[in-house]
């Protein structure tokens, strides 16, 4: 979880013509499923799409979705100085784990992801619900962990098997002494 101060200071409120006081507060934000969830059921687009980015309308409703800690004023949002965002999608963009993968990108069109994919991964691996909550990326590698991890061993080609027997009885021949 991260937690970010943002200053307040004074807005001007368009709609009532009039000056605001923001106070300072500070925010809980979780990069979570929850999150996700709750910015998809909005925007009705997938968050975690690579091919568009978001809008700062977009950007700064995720933020909304990520605060856990409640009785926020939604004002403090356009207080969000650039370090403050600077935090944010650095915390976002954390991997949150030590693990990482050498399989090589495939090839051909990509799947979009949604948190209902995400769930149903969670589902499908018995992953507990309780994740949900945890870092995004940590849950991601955690999914992609589970999935490598219930892959069915390869099976061996001809010429691999030939290969590894001729590697068996030329060990087994080097200790028994036979020429064979």
């Amino acid at each position: 979880m991260l937690q970010i101060t943002v200053e307040g200071r004074e807005l001007f409120d368009e709609r009532t013509n009039e000056f605001v006081t923001v106070k300072s507060q500070t925010l809980q934000l979780e990069h979570s499923l929850v999150s996700i969830s709750k910015w998809e059921a909005k925007w009705h687009k997938p968050f975690l799409s690579a091919d568009r980015q978001k809008t700062p309308e977009e950007a700064f409703d995720y933020y909304r979705c990520m605060t856990v800690n409640k009785n926020v004023d939604p004002m403090v949002y356009y207080c969000l100085s650039q370090k403050n965002q600077r935090e944010i999608n650095d915390y976002i963009e954390n991997s949150a784990t030590a693990t990482w993968f050498s399989d090589k990108p495939k090839r051909g069109k990509r799947e979009v992801i949604t948190s209902e994919l995400i769930y149903y991964s969670m589902i499908s691996l018995g992953i507990p619900f309780e994740c949900e909550k945890w870092h995004l990326n940590r849950l991601l590698t955690l999914i992609h962990v589970c999935a490598v991890k219930n892959q069915p061993s390869k099976k061996m080609s001809r010429n691999d098997i030939l290969s590894r027997n001729r590697a068996l009885n030329s060990a087994r021949r080097a200790r028994s002494g036979s020429k064979g």
